[in-house]
């Protein structure tokens, strides 16, 4: 029997780390027992009272139906608390926030909610791929504007200019950014968004690395005015270690969280309200819970940059972030193939940067969510079959 799929599936393919994790299963079924140093998934515990507010919720029998599609006000509120703790920014529960099933939902509600077949979707190379992904699936047309090493990652204002044309509708920006682990620069993307203005493009700013190893976090709502054109996606993914729990928001004014509610409210039925209170348990916790995770991960970095010197890769050390971003030898050209090549010979896997772009060709990314030991075997691996 010959079911065809839709045509909008054509225009993705399966996400590389879905094949790779695959691929990776096989060989660790025939004893090749890799070490996975490609994905950032916090390897670290929520905190315990997180765990134990869930578990507390959970045997309330009332805690268990639909809930409201905004999210309970109580994690409305803590989250706006926590982004004037964090930013010192004032967002109103009521009206600026709306609770998503991790932020990754949040990037294809969006571009449901705004891309018409056509619309053209400025978007970061290199960046995440869910946002090329997204655009393609809601029938926009993916237009890259280039992120340089030599402009140390950062969006030139005359070059998304002279990609603006009057199908432009929307532009995906991620600082703290991944996969370079380049930080924000409030003034440049003050600049941005005047642009953004005067063409009537919305901004849409993924931050969920703003607290990992990094003393500055900023917002995009810090620069005045930004809610008139922007919104921000945050979550607890990375910085409360809480990855598999799916809980992230997007913010903005009160126009746009209605118009992507419109959307959501078709998509699911309301986030399970133990969670909802876990949450709210993580948003209160003192800044201490920050402090140390990156007290573990500023040690694993300093090892994760000693398998890179046995790389004889070159990068950045004041990139932020869980990933560190290296460029690859001179005389190599293809990440994906250097990628491959380690991880056939030293069964360690590390994120080959072209599958974010174009740009990435010559780099890679590695993870900082393993344990020191698993780095350490990592490092000698790589020595003794590499060096």
């Amino acid at each position: 029997m010959n079911i065809k799929t839709a045509d909008r599936i054509s225009t993705v393919k399966e996400y590389y780390f879905s094949k790779k994790l695959r691929e990776i299963a096989t060989l660790n079924d025939k004893g090749k027992d890799v070490i996975n140093l490609g994905i950032g998934s916090p390897d670290l515990a929520p905190d315990s009272s997180i765990i134990d507010s869930l578990i507390n919720s959970s045997k309330n029998p009332k805690n268990h139906s639909y809930q409201n599609y905004k999210g309970v006000f109580e994690l409305r509120n803590a989250i706006t608390k926590w982004y004037k703790s964090i930013y010192n920014v004032q967002l109103d529960p009521e009206k600026e926030v709306l609770p998503l099933l991790g932020s990754k939902e949040g990037i294809m509600h969006i571009s449901m909610t705004y891309i018409n077949p056509g619309d053209e979707v400025l978007i970061p190379d290199p960046g995440y791929p869910t946002y090329v992904a997204a655009t393609n699936l809601a029938g926009g047309k993916v237009v890259k504007y280039q992120l340089k090493e030599s402009e140390e990652w950062h969006p030139s204002i005359e070059n998304i200019e002279a990609l603006i044309t009057d199908k432009t509708k929307l532009i995906w920006i991620n600082y703290p950014n991944m996969p370079t682990g380049k930080q924000t620069n409030l003034e440049l993307l003050s600049h941005l968004l005047e642009l953004a203005k005067k063409h009537s493009i919305l901004v849409c700013n993924d931050n969920p690395y703003s607290l990992t190893l990094n003393d500055k976090p900023s917002s995009i709502f810090q620069i005045e005015n930004a809610k008139d054109i922007a919104l921000e996606l945050n979550s607890l993914s990375k910085s409360h270690n809480m990855a598999g729990w799916r809980l992230g928001w997007v913010s903005g004014n009160e126009n746009r969280i209605n118009e992507v509610l419109k959307f959501k409210s078709n998509m699911d039925s309301g986030m399970f309200l133990p969670i909802q209170h876990a949450a709210i348990t993580a948003l209160n916790l003192e800044n201490s819970s920050y402090e140390n995770n990156n007290k573990v991960y500023s040690t694993r970095k300093k090892l994760v940059w000693k398998l890179l010197d046995s790389l004889n890769c070159s990068y950045d050390k004041k990139q932020v972030g869980m990933f560190v971003w290296a460029k690859i030898p001179n005389h190599l050209e293809n990440a994906i193939a250097y990628s491959d090549d380690i991880l056939e010979k030293s069964a360690v896997f590390i994120t080959p940067g072209s599958i974010f772009g174009k740009q990435g060709n010559k780099y890679i990314r590695v993870s900082l969510c393993s344990n020191e030991a698993i780095l350490k075997e990592a490092i000698n691996r790589i020595k003794n079959t590499l060096t």
